[in-house]
């Protein structure tokens, strides 16, 4: 039984992993694009497509990693209209007949088929076509829906099991890739010691934290600019035994009540606690803690910044994420830098 669920796993990986990042692109961007221009997505399928149709419709109108604006999509599963279409007109009406009534031009459809010879979802494409919409297909290696639509996606498998893991692991990065595009924001990376705060090396206690003078202000300018503002620090001291992430936690809480009194926020806080030897991949200047970042947070990186005062590591780490960097000194603190980032992007 156990070497039968081992083949089955990897059987399920081996197609996912061969599926066309191409494919995957182009759908996302022209998604983007049909949302951008106000219009809707209308997604159906049958059986277990139907149930894909609604999960992918869920995931844009509700929302996929991340609170932002709804997005205009829809799945057609209204089961009064369904059976009716059926039974007045006939099963390969049901999806036409739902086109006919919301597709216009400049939405898209998103037609689901593992065999890709579904007679109902092949009349709908066709009708949505003639309604000038852009048509997308989720389906298998045969069948005719992939030469019908504009764009397919054709997940390289003959088995229907592994077909729908494949396009519902491909619609879900196709669900992040349209959030990312769409709503990504700005970010500003900052370090922490001599950048927000006075250095004390290994700060273990709460109370000895003493942010710059102007920090909470600055920030606070950052965040009604519309930056992300994360805070990314290498703190080796957890590793050296000194003290323990929750009392490094506890400085970091001290450090966002500190900031919050002029009315800043930090988005996001990400440490690394080893020591310099272990080689990680998340110590600055390696990039590990910004790729952390991206995960949790819609970063435009191309609209990004970094703040920080070590030429090794922060103008390093700005340097391999390829992000215009500003270097604090006691001459030129925190404050005085977010005045120069503001103003260049209002240029």
């Amino acid at each position: 039984m156990r070497t039968r669920v081992r083949r089955e796993l990897e059987r399920s990986a081996s197609t996912i992993a061969a599926v066309d990042e191409g494919q995957v692109t182009a759908i996302a961007e022209a998604l983007v694009g049909v949302f951008r221009s106000g219009n809707k997505v209308v997604i159906f399928g049958n059986g277990g497509s139907a149930a894909d149709a609604q999960h992918l419709a869920a995931e844009f109108s509700g929302r996929f990693m991340w609170d932002r604006p709804a997005l205009s999509a829809m799945a057609i599963d209204n089961v009064s209209a369904i059976t009716a279409i059926g039974n007045d007109y006939s099963f390969d009406s049901i999806f036409e007949r739902h086109v006919d009534g919301l597709v216009q031009e400049g939405d898209a459809v998103i037609a689901i088929s593992t065999s890709g010879n579904s007679v109902n979802v092949l009349r709908a494409v066709r009708r949505a076509k003639e309604r000038q919409a852009v048509t997308i297909g989720f389906t298998g290696s045969k069948g005719t829906l992939r030469q019908e639509v504009d764009l397919a996606l054709t997940i390289p498998s003959e088995r229907t099991p592994h077909i729908q893991e494949g396009y519902m692991a491909a619609g879900h990065i196709i669900c992040g890739l349209v959030e990312r595009i769409m709503f990504s924001r700005p970010t500003v990376f900052v370090d922490r010691d001599d950048t927000l705060v006075k250095d004390v090396p290994y700060c273990s206690c709460p109370e000895d934290l003493h942010i710059f003078p102007g920090v909470g202000a600055a920030i606070r300018r950052l965040n009604e600019a519309g930056f992300l503002v994360i805070m990314i620090t290498n703190q080796s001291g957890v590793g050296r035994g000194y003290f323990t992430e929750e009392t490094l936690k506890s400085v970091h809480e001290r450090l966002r009540e500190e900031i919050a009194k002029d009315g800043g926020r930090l988005d996001g806080i990400y440490y690394c606690p080893h020591l310099p030897e272990a080689k990680c991949g998340c110590r600055k200047p390696e990039v590990g803690m910004v790729e952390q970042a991206l995960d949790d947070f819609p970063i435009d990186m191309e609209r990004s910044y970094l703040i920080g005062d070590s030429e090794n590591h922060d103008m390093e780490l700005a340097r391999r994420l390829g992000v215009r960097s500003f270097q604090v000194s006691e001459a030129r603190g925190f404050a005085d830098v977010v005045d120069e980032l503001l103003e260049l992007k209002r240029c």
